[in-house]
């Protein structure tokens, strides 16, 4: 676990930074700086992108990941990646030709509730490839162990620019629709960034030769796009189909507060994700169950303790955060408490969808995976007309907790081993002690102050009890390293 710990360390320093950033840019600034109906707009962009993102990648990311260290001679490897460059061009190129002869038709789809969408249907095809060859450039760094600059650019550098951006915007320089037209170009920057780095990692040698699984890796790339259209639906099409169904863009806006104020639970999965993802296709391909079995467990109980913390700060701090933000933005309290549970029981798996995804199995898990997100993209219909973006947060949170206890069952049943042990039940327990007892108690103090000082105590007594119920080997040789103590 020591290059797991040490990479995973400087990935969430650099994760919770852009958050921070992001929080920033999300909770004020783009509340402030832009008005309801342009900052739902851009969430509205994004989502449509994200969602495309995983077509565009044609699941090369993933691929290059399950299949590099399944390469052993120089021209092997550099033929596969050759390959991996440019196969996401098998679908980039005909969505091109497609969104430019079916322009009106899409036009008319997207913009159908709100016409402020009309003007920007390019923007989303050109955010979704930059996506997915920055992801694609990732993992050309991540099969070399080297993600901390990767995990720089993908959570840090966007919102920086970003930053400065809505900044423009305030001291108007720069228009609205000059400042979606700079945010793409943004994207565009960090994809060439990363490409740049990547090739100083590993500078390719175009081999245009035959792979000898070639097959066997172009149906992992297929099959990877659903994977990855699972993954990014779950995530986005809430946002998407707000914009879509609800003739107030602005509702996108309001939505993606609370849900960014719940996201950041997410933050140590992510961090930990990017070194654990090689790691786990290497145990597999080796055949090392036990290594296997050891990372799954730490990995679980490591991100259950940091992400009940990061629960904990978020729901006993909720009624503080909202006091701050404009009362327009306040109203989606059930909303923020739904979705964190949602990522709480999601961090918990620890390494799983890397498990899955990276196993002769990832076939059946997909089809479980495209059921899931059909019934996401139907419960939010069912769910949004009624309840609005309540109803939203509830098909999420429905969605998300059927998939991850299908994913906890098959991995049982096929590897026999779950990630969930007796130290997983006194955390839960302690979670749900600490939510009941502080709750309702707040300092009298401004709001932000109270923040802080709650914040401060809650975390005193949260790892005092980790520590002494000895849950985690690994957070606890954390705690005494950086206290010191013997």
């Amino acid at each position: 676990m020591g290059i797991v710990r040490n990479q995973s360390f400087k990935n969430t320093i650099t994760t919770y930074l852009g958050f921070g950033i992001g929080a920033i840019n999300t909770l004020f600034l783009y509340t402030n700086f832009l008005s309801d109906k342009y900052y739902g707009l851009v969430a509205f962009l994004l989502s449509a992108a994200n969602i495309m993102m995983p077509f565009m990648a044609f699941g090369v990311h993933n691929a290059i990941v399950k299949f590099y260290s399944t390469f052993r001679t120089k021209n092997s490897i550099n033929s596969f990646l050759t390959l991996m460059l440019f196969l996401p061009l098998v679908f980039i190129i005909p969505t091109g030709f497609i969104g430019y002869f079916a322009y009106d038709a899409i036009v008319s789809w997207l913009s159908n509730e709100n016409p402020i969408v009309e003007n920007y249907i390019w923007h989303i095809f050109i955010l979704a490839i930059a996506m997915a060859y920055f992801e694609v450039f990732f993992a050309w760094t991540k099969v070399q162990l080297q993600t901390v600059f990767g995990n720089l650019m993908k959570e840090i550098f966007h919102r920086v620019c970003i930053m400065m951006l809505l900044f423009t915007v305030y001291l108007e320089w720069l228009s609205v629709n000059d400042f979606i037209l700079a945010l793409v170009g943004v994207y565009v920057l960090r994809m060439v960034i990363m490409k740049l780095y990547a090739f100083t990692i590993r500078l390719p040698k175009l081999k245009f030769q035959k792979i000898e699984n070639r097959s066997s890796v172009l149906k992992y790339s297929g099959l990877m796009i659903i994977a990855g259209s699972v993954a990014m639906l779950i995530l986005d099409i809430d946002k998407f189909m707000i914009g879509l169904i609800l003739p107030d863009i602005e509702q996108v806006a309001y939505y993606s507060v609370a849900i960014f104020i719940a996201t950041v639970i997410a933050v140590p999965q992510r961090a930990m994700h990017q070194i654990m993802l090689p790691l786990t296709a290497k145990y597999l391909n080796e055949k090392d169950h036990v290594g296997l079995e050891d990372l799954y467990k730490r990995s679980s109980m490591t991100l259950l303790v940091v992400s009940g913390f990061i629960f904990l700060l978020i729901i006993l701090n909720i009624n503080q955060l909202y006091d701050i933000l404009p009362e327009e933005f306040t109203g989606g309290l059930f909303v923020v408490f739904i979705v964190s549970l949602a990522k709480l029981y999601d961090n918990s798996l620890g390494n799983n969808n890397a498990i899955l995804f990276n196993s002769d199995y990832y076939r059946m898990v997909l089809f479980f995976g495209v059921l899931l997100a059909i019934m996401a993209i139907v419960l939010n219909a069912v769910f949004i007309p009624v309840y609005g973006i309540e109803g939203s947060a509830f098909a999420t949170f429905l969605a998300v907790f059927i998939y991850n206890t299908i994913k906890i069952i098959f991995v049982k049943r096929k590897f026999n081993m779950v990630p969930f042990t007796i130290g997983s039940v006194k955390i839960i327990i302690t979670l749900f002690v600490l939510c009941a007892a502080f709750y309702f108690w707040e300092f009298p103090f401004h709001p932000m102050v109270n923040i802080i000082l709650k914040s401060g105590c809650i975390g005193l007594i949260y790892f005092s009890l980790i520590y002494k119920l000895n849950v985690s080997e690994d957070i606890s040789n954390q705690i005494k390293t950086y206290l010191r103590l013997k």
